[in-house]
């Protein structure tokens, strides 16, 4: 059986994966899937296993460079209104990995929970930011999970919680294939004081980020006990270009794309930084963008 009879609904063919990146670059995916609940997808996963079919999780496009010659594989969006529910029972919050981030940190201030405002500004799912374990100075996003449910590759749904979870800087040890949802243990608090919060530490990251131009926010993780973008900055390397590709002047581990930007300068450009700042410093600079 082709992998995807039944569902001819939900594909699409050569669809161009730019316009749903923040960077707005790269190429075109093989087979695009936008599955309407958990069973489409658990289907979807299994059959694209056994047809041996390369899968990619799409969520906002945040944290993501896609090359120009694209994917030769399915990317899959979990874009759909099953997908990205969230649910409120007391200050247990369960809400699908397809949710968009920024908008449940100001729906949770709204309704006096609190424990993910830390996150505020992160663009992103909440899928992704999970994955990842998106946060910054003022907190992370894994403090706040009781469990992750996600489907393996046989597209088996299971559950993981706290005594068995993980998290990491940038990292954690979910290993499953997609993860579908996900259950957050806030804390009650005054939503005029967690608003407030959320504002000021948005307004920070505008302050200090280049939010208003194209890119896919810390392209380096922080080496052990130094900051990456220090480094680059040390390095003298703000402004630098390849192409359309630049360092932001405003900060150093932001690489911004001008119009005319292919992936292949953000790329030749991530291979500069290192270089430099490795043969300054000795310290290879490890990606947080995630390239496909």
């Amino acid at each position: 059986m082709n992998w995807q009879s039944g569902f001819e609904s939900i594909i699409s063919e050569d669809v161009h994966l730019a316009p749903l990146t923040w960077f707005g670059l790269g190429g075109r995916a093989r087979y695009f899937v936008k599955p309407t609940n958990e069973a489409q997808l658990s289907e979807i996963i299994k059959r694209l296993g056994e047809a041996r079919v390369p899968i990619y999780i799409l969520g906002n496009g945040a944290n993501l460079l896609v090359r120009d010659q694209g994917v030769n594989g399915a990317v899959i969006q979990l874009s759909q209104p099953a997908l990205k529910s969230v649910q409120i029972d007391g200050r247990t919050v369960t809400v699908g990995a397809g949710a968009d981030m920024m908008q449940l940190v100001r729906a949770m201030c709204k309704a006096g929970l609190g424990g993910i405002e830390p996150v505020a500004g992160i663009p992103g799912t909440v899928g992704g930011h999970i994955r990842m374990n998106a946060g910054g100075a003022f907190g992370d996003i894994g403090s706040a999970v009781a469990s992750v449910t996600m489907l393996d590759a046989e597209g088996n749904l299971y559950t993981r919680y706290r005594d068995d979870l993980v998290f990491g800087y940038r990292q954690c040890n979910i290993t499953g294939k997609v993860i579908v949802k996900a259950v957050l243990e806030l804390q009650p608090e005054d939503p005029e004081q967690l608003t407030k919060r959320m504002k000021e530490i948005w307004l920070y990251k505008k302050n200090s980020q280049p939010m208003g131009e194209n890119n896919a926010g810390c392209t380096f993780k922080n080496p052990e006990g130094q900051s990456a973008g220090k480094l680059i900055d040390l390095a003298g390397l703000k402004g630098t270009a390849v192409g359309g590709a630049m360092i932001s002047r405003r900060h150093a581990n932001f690489i911004v794309a001008r119009e005319g930007t292919l992936s292949a300068d953000v790329l030749g450009l991530i291979e500069h930084v290192q270089t430099i700042v490795e043969s300054r410093f000795g310290v290879k600079l490890e990606m947080e963008v995630v390239i496909w």
